[in-house]
Parts: structure tokens; C-alpha cells; sequence
């Protein structure tokens, strides 16, 4: 005959953890971005032409992060800039009240260029759209490919990444949370985690 737990034990072991439950910690981060890289260098055949883009905020340390690593199997520095996209999302005369962040080009442009629009987790899709229209007002590439850290599903739009860290599988009372070493962790610690948004 199994002991049943005490009721308080019971309480305890349905209480998520404090901050959400980690799914990916720093070295997994640091895996999921090395794969990433080495897949955008073998659909590009190489590292020419490429532009990575950051979707800011954590878009943008996400795609510096892959071209270090891209740079260090190529030997090639790969140009890296930063799209903003909060005038061009579809929920702006719903919150008006935003901050504008840069918009960084580099050098040369991304006329011709093959750009990687790099983010940190792809949900609905909404943000994906907002930075397609972004380009069009900043030059013609001629081609756009999209690398997220997860991808949670759930989209509103029929938009797919090319490149992803993680498939990560949630409900839509979840809140997938990216934190990127600096300042958005004071420990200088990467992690992924999931918490309840209703809580």
C-alpha cells in the first residue's frame, strides 16, 4: 500500500518555482546558437553576402552572437546591425505610447544582400511581419531568411523560421522569458524560462 503525501506536501509540489522553470540554461544557448550559425553558413554556402539583422531588444546580442561564431568557422567578418520595427506593428494605435529604439544599417546596406532577421522567440508572428515591412523601407535584399532562439508556436500569421534553436511547446497562459547575459541578468547567466502569465 503507497503512503499518500501530506496535504502540505501535496500544495508544495504543484507550486511552480520561483521566476518560472528553466528550459534551456547558458550552455544549451550557447549550443543552440553554434548550430544555428554552422546551418546558416551551409544554406548560404558560405558567409558571403550575408547581413544579420537583431530585432531589438535581445534580437540584437543574439545576432552579435552568431557573428562571432560565424567569423570564427569563416574567418569572415559578417556585418551586423539592428531593425527596429514598433512603427511598423500592427497593435501600434492600440498602445501608442512606445519607445523608439535604433535602427543600424550596416555599412554597404542590404541591397543584394542575403539578410537574417535574428530574434529571440517567435510566437505569433506579428513582430516577423513588422520587420518585413521595416526592410522594405531600408533597401531590396534578395533574400530574407528568419533564425529565432525558440520558436513556442501558437501563430497568427503563416510565418516559419529557417533557423531554430529550440521547438518549445507551450500554452498560451505561458510566458516564454529570454534573459541574454548583461543587463538583463546581473548573474551574466543565459537562460530560457517558462512561467505562468496568469500568476
Amino acid at each position: 500500500m503507497c503512503a499518500q503525501p501530506s496535504p502540505a506536501r501535496q500544495e508544495a509540489s504543484s507550486q511552480p518555482p520561483a521566476g518560472g522553470r528553466t528550459v534551456l540554461d547558458d550552455r544549451d544557448i550557447a549550443r543552440a546558437l553554434t548550430r544555428i550559425s554552422h546551418e546558416i553558413l551551409e544554406r548560404n554556402r558560405g558567409a558571403r553576402d550575408l547581413v544579420l539583422l537583431g530585432i531589438p531588444t535581445r534580437g540584437v546580442p543574439l545576432a552579435a552572437r552568431i557573428a562571432e561564431r560565424i567569423a570564427a568557422v569563416e574567418g569572415y567578418d559578417v556585418p551586423v546591425g539592428s531593425l527596429d520595427v514598433t512603427m511598423y506593428r500592427d497593435d501600434l494605435r492600440l498602445k501608442p505610447a512606445r519607445t523608439l529604439l535604433p535602427t543600424e544599417i550596416p555599412q554597404g546596406g542590404i541591397d543584394g544582400k542575403v539578410v537574417v532577421l535574428v530574434d529571440d522567440v517567435l510566437f505569433s508572428g506579428r513582430t516577423i511581419r513588422a520587420a518585413l515591412d521595416a526592410l522594405n523601407d531600408v533597401g531590396r535584399p534578395s533574400a530574407v531568411r528568419l533564425a529565432v532562439l525558440v520558436d513556442r508556436g501558437h501563430r497568427e500569421l503563416p510565418i516559419r523560421a529557417d533557423f531554430v534553436g529550440k521547438n518549445l511547446p507551450t500554452s498560451l497562459v505561458e510566458r516564454v522569458k529570454v534573459s541574454v547575459a548583461g543587463p538583463d541578468s546581473p548573474d551574466d547567466a543565459d537562460a530560457v524560462t517558462i512561467e505562468d502569465a496568469t500568476s
